[in-house]
């Protein structure tokens, strides 16, 4: 099943001549993190794979703390699990989120650390085998970790040494990891939690070219057996592989915007050993826009839409993220 859908747009970023410490941040290392989780929000709904993430390379001063609480709203033909077979599925989700973000030194080059709890409202309704169904529950959604670290054009500074750093070419790596810690009831099709584990290591590149900045990442996302699916059942996934694209512009005083676009592919399924024809090949697009209001807090605005999708991932989100940041000598 695919469908083809209008499209929403995103924006560019480099690194222009430092001012005082306070300007620069609230611009810039403030956002750093604040994109690198922009869109895992979607993980509420276990979209990991196709999640928009603007800026996840960028250099940020070290011994930086960043708490964010945020919200997005999704609808459409959306499911925990993208290769869960539902016709004519219409599933809007609220979810909530906060998240901790530590900006670390190791080896000298940069590093990050976070970790971001999701819970979730959802209700809706489709058809399993021909009988309509509705669900509506709330509840924690499957917790992510994520590490970063730059290897490339990223050193690990402190904020005064910060003042001076100029973005060139940054080549980094991440790893997400989501834990089966959601709300989930095995009896049921459509849960918030997946019962499984997930992990989606991501290589990418981000080069500044005056005030645009460039972006591209390369990524997969593995996935242990859910043992207890729908009545006792064993079921196993493909990696989904993927990629994104970022084309980010500052603007004024911090103000930064981004277009983006990410493609992925795979995630075939099998239950008990027999596998389905769920294969996914999906394209998605987003914009997002960041406004700093003060030297430690930002807020930023985002959503996303399905060019082309298939097997339950057709769907548009809308969000709002708020960050505060302290310490590492600001």
């Amino acid at each position: 099943m695919s469908s083809s859908k209008a499209t929403a747009g995103r924006c560019p970023s480099t690194v222009e001549p430092v001012q005082a410490s306070k300007d620069h941040m609230s611009g810039r290392g403030a956002w750093a993190v604040t994109l690198c989780l922009i869109f895992l929000t979607c993980i509420g709904h276990g979209v990991q794979a196709q999640s928009l993430e603007p800026r996840a390379f960028a250099n940020t001063p070290v011994g930086m703390n960043f708490f964010l609480a945020g919200y997005a709203y999704s609808k459409g033909g959306i499911t925990v699990d993208p290769s869960i077979e539902i016709e004519d599925a219409n599933i809007t989700t609220h979810t909530g989120l906060v998240s901790y973000v530590r900006s670390l030194g190791v080896l000298g080059n940069s590093a990050k650390f976070a970790v971001l709890v999701p819970y979730v409202f959802l209700e809706g309704s489709g058809r399993v085998e021909g009988e309509l169904r509705e669900r509506k529950v709330d509840g924690l959604a499957d917790p992510l970790i994520r590490l970063s670290y730059n290897f490339i054009g990223a050193p690990a500074l402190t904020m005064a040494e910060y003042g001076g750093y100029r973005q060139d070419t940054i080549v980094g790596a991440n790893l997400f990891v989501t834990a089966p810690l959601g709300q989930y009831d095995p009896d049921r099709l459509v849960n918030i939690g997946t019962n499984r584990w997930s992990f989606r290591p991501q290589v990418g590149i981000s080069k500044a070219l005056g005030p645009w900045t460039l972006e591209g990442s390369m990524e997969g996302t593995f996935y242990t057996d859910n043992t207890n699916f729908f009545g006792g059942n064993t079921r196993s996934q493909d990696p989904v592989y993927g990629g994104q694209v970022h084309v980010i512009r500052q603007l004024k005083r911090g103000f930064w915007g981004s277009l983006d676009a990410t493609y992925y592919t795979g995630g075939r399924s099998s239950l008990n050993g027999v596998e389905k024809q769920d294969f996914q090949e999906n394209w998605r697009f987003g914009a997002t826009l960041a406004l700093p209001v003060s030297p430690r807090n930002s807020i930023k605005l985002f959503g996303s839409t399905g060019m082309f999708a298939r097997t339950g991932t057709d769907f548009d989100t809308l969000g709002i993220v708020w960050q505060h940041r302290w310490g590492g000598g600001i």
